[in-house]
């Protein structure tokens, strides 16, 4: 058995489902969770309901905005406190930034991106795509521990048959130590989608979007199934989109439950970013678009008579 620390981030109150996911593949492992600053007893529960024994509410001066130095000092200092075998988080942009750092105050291994993992006998056995996801290599963490983990949001979906935890919270002083670099201010985006990142439902626009004007209808069907919007490198180097929204090799690597792809041909940087999803849509008029021989499935046809069809079936299947 392992004992495991999971660091979760909290967003608008709610700590982000990826932290559920971890939790949920750790049955049989001691699992405590570690969150900057305060959580209600909702949440709480929430995390004790998916396993989690201690929930650590870290908290001290310098720690009311994200800074890498600062949290990566805390929580250095909170793990060596512990004996923890195994630090997990998020393959999140906070956890992209933050956990190289910490894994080196350690002088431990890390594992990122993961998309699939195993406990056997309490050691790590872990799963991520190389090579732009053309293939699976198994990984394992040696050296000092504690090793650490980052896992892709949605890679692993929601266990069933949860095991509960304690759920024990109590407060934590932690030292952010010297921060070179602070944040002044968060200026947030107009928009209340999820990231792209984290999405759940993700509505893709390709370049036979035509134009930005014509995003529009995708945004509709994302607010009636309660989707975030993309959109393929061409929609993005044709100014349909910002670059924010680009999903692909060189723009976001998502793993949703469901992908609309609208107007996607499917080349193979744009499949190297979202291959991972569960079940994959394409509407495409070019019935041999390399998209339909990844897509679960395909509607060969005119997307902007396709899309408000889908629309106004999904608003009456909905109730909306």
């Amino acid at each position: 058995m392992a004992n495991v620390l999971v660091f979760t981030e909290v967003h608008d109150g709610r700590v982000k489902p990826v932290t559920l996911e971890i939790l949920g593949r750790l049955t049989g492992q001691t699992a405590d969770v570690a969150v900057f600053g305060d959580l209600d007893s909702t949440q709480v529960a929430e995390l004790a309901k998916h396993g989690a024994q201690n929930v650590h509410k870290l908290k001290g001066a310098g720690l009311d905005k994200y800074s890498p130095e600062g949290y990566a000092n805390a929580l250095s200092e909170f793990i060596k406190a512990k004996s923890y075998d195994y630090v997990f988080g998020g393959a999140t942009s906070m956890g992209k930034d933050m956990l190289p750092r910490l894994a080196t105050k350690f002088d431990a291994g890390l594992a990122s991106d993961v998309v699939n993992f195993t406990f056997d006998g309490g050691v790590f056995a872990g799963t991520r795509p190389l090579f732009a996801g053309k293939c699976l290599a198994k990984v394992e963490v040696n050296g000092p521990k504690p090793h650490f983990i980052s896992v892709r949001p949605n890679a692993l979906g929601m266990t069933p048959n949860l095991t509960a935890g304690a759920g024990t919270s109590a407060d934590v002083a932690v030292n952010a130590g010297d921060i070179r670099a602070t944040i002044k201010e968060i200026i947030k985006a107009t928009s209340t989608k999820v990231d792209l990142t984290e999405a759940n439902i993700i509505v893709t626009g390709g370049r036979a979007m035509k134009n930005a004007e014509n995003f529009k209808i995708l945004d509709q069907l994302a607010d009636v199934i309660g989707a975030t919007v993309g959109a393929s490198r061409a929609a993005v180097d044709s100014g349909f989109a910002p670059h924010a929204m680009q999903v692909g090799q060189t723009g976001k690597t998502v793993a949703p439950s469901l992908y609309i792809a609208c107007g996607v041909s499917g080349a193979i940087q744009h499949l190297a970013g979202m291959r991972t999803s569960k079940v994959i849509v394409a509407i495409n008029s070019d019935p041999d678009a390399p998209i339909f021989t990844k897509a679960d499935y395909g509607i060969v046809g005119d997307l902007f008579q396709i899309v408000p069809i889908m629309t106004e079936e999904f608003k009456k299947l909905l109730g909306k």
